[in-house]
């Protein structure tokens, strides 16, 4: 039996070597499709004022995000029939392409084509960068590896805001979108000519076909959730989002009776065993906690007059805490999975509990503790869910499984916005309203988020306790 000390996995292990490429290589697919969106809001502004389009601007992310799932969910299937090489290029490529129309852009609606064509890209990229983690790296080195995406990540949340500001103030927004169209195709040449096959595993030959009608039927589900979140009024919120929420149950239904040509993994959403648990889990705790994103900066402001600036800064340290926990803890051994997983979705539960009183009633630096909570929860915990549910998944699903879980987690975040919008709304959330009425939104949300954050701490317990399949 190995020692403790030879199941810690050091950093140079995995920045050394044979697998620093492929480190760089998923950490460049991540930073293009995290930052892309960061950027594309700080130069927001000055699009619309040159091109016009302000009637439909929310549709810039709305579409993004819908790309990024539909592309998300079909990545498993695609890398069982072409491996990763192949379909990273032509993501890459794909989203290079969209940045390029983008950039070329003479109005709105041409625009919108390219952050279609760029979210599907992105979405590829992530997604695929997760499912090479799981294929090229040994077991015991995959959290180093998740870790340095999510440094990847939080990168991209400081990066991004900064690299669109440089571009407006001193060249162009167009040039913005040049400048990641160029990025993402030298990351396609790279696969393409700097890279073993040995780093790119290949697919299966005879895999099934894209279910096209399924992938259609997903579309149309996450457009109805995001049509929910700009939507002007509760009531149209509500039916949009209903009718979202029952094509996505109906596309989960269609696949999970489908055999060789499933997007997500067998029993997906199934309490039951653990596959779905990991599912529920993370689709519940990424909708629980969009209140402070979605609402936080407005929400401070109104309530203890905070600056934006401030506001932003406490919004920020959810990534900050993200990026710092996954690298803290990146090289404990498989066996410790169960703990780390159980300590950060109590963590995140807490900080939704505590953001109840907090944001309302204040102080600041408490609000600020509770974003530290979720962010170090999400740290600590997100690379050992992957990890672990790729040793308990179905024979023949790991790639699935692993595509899954970005994916899901970008359909949590959308579900949850429309859903704080909800919450908001029914609370009567206006711009204007005093420090009292604001104080009872800020309640309503985050009150309404508790049960669905207790839902995921539930599916969280039966994900670590399970003794199945697998070496646990």
């Amino acid at each position: 039996m190995q020692s403790a000390e030879s199941d810690y996995v050091t950093w140079a292990e995995v920045l050394r070597g044979r697998y620093a490429a492929s480190v760089l290589l998923c950490c460049l697919g991540v930073w293009l499709h995290a930052a892309d969106a960061l950027v594309v809001t700080t130069m927001m502004p000055a699009i619309v004022a040159e091109i016009g389009g302000d009637r439909i601007v929310a549709w810039n992310f709305a579409l993004y995000d819908t790309g990024s799932i539909v592309a998300g969910a079909a990545t498993g299937l695609v890398a069982l029939r072409f491996g990763i090489r192949a379909p990273m290029i032509a993501a890459a490529l794909l989203f290079a392409s969209g940045c390029m129309l983008s950039a070329a852009a003479p109005s709105m609606p041409v625009l919108l084509a390219g952050r279609v064509a760029q979210g599907l890209g992105g979405g590829g990229l992530v997604s695929l960068s997760f499912v090479a983690v799981t294929r090229i790296f040994p077991e015991r080195m995959m959290p180093r590896a998740f870790a340095a995406m999510s440094v990847a990540w939080g990168a991209s949340a400081f990066a991004g805001p900064l690299v669109g500001g440089v571009f407006v103030t001193y060249g162009s927004w167009r040039l913005g979108f040049v400048a990641f169209a160029v990025q993402a195709a030298l990351l396609a040449l790279w696969f393409r000519f700097g890279i073993g096959k040995g780093a790119a595993p290949e697919g299966t030959a005879g895999a099934a076909q894209l279910p096209v009608r399924r992938l259609a039927l997903l579309c149309g589900a996450v457009l109805g959730v995001a049509y929910a979140g700009i939507a002007g009024s509760v009531v149209f919120m509500a039916i949009s989002l209903a009718l979202g929420v029952a094509a996505l149950a109906l596309f989960a239904w269609l696949d999970g009776r489908s055999g060789a040509d499933r997007l997500w993994p067998h029993r997906a959403f199934d309490l039951r065993h653990p596959t779905g648990a990991a599912l529920v889990m993370i689709l519940a705790m990424n909708i629980a906690t969009m209140g402070l994103a979605a609402y936080g900066p407005l929400l401070m402001d109104l309530i203890h007059g905070t600056e934006p600036l401030v506001a932003g800064y406490i919004v920020a340290i959810i990534s900050i805490g993200w990026t710092l926990s996954a690298v803290v803890v990146s090289g404990q051994p498989p066996r410790r999975d169960p703990v780390f997983i159980f300590v950060g979705m109590t963590l995140i539960l807490s900080s939704v509990a505590g953001l109840c009183y907090a944001v309302a009633a204040g102080p600041l630096w408490l609000i600020a503790v509770c974003a530290a909570a979720e962010g170090v929860g999400y740290g600590m915990a997100w690379t050992f869910i992957v990890r672990r549910a790729g040793r308990l998944a179905v024979a023949g699903d790991g790639d699935r499984l692993t595509a899954a879980l970005p994916t899901i987690g970008r359909l949590g975040y959308a579900l949850g916005a429309s859903t704080m919008g909800i919450f908001a709304n029914a609370a009567g959330f206006d711009a204007s309203a005093s420090a009292a009425e604001a104080g009872g939104v800020a309640r309503a949300i985050f009150l309404g988020s508790l049960p669905i954050a207790a839902l995921g701490w539930l599916a969280m317990l039966r994900f670590v306790t399970f003794r199945g399949q697998g070496n646990v």
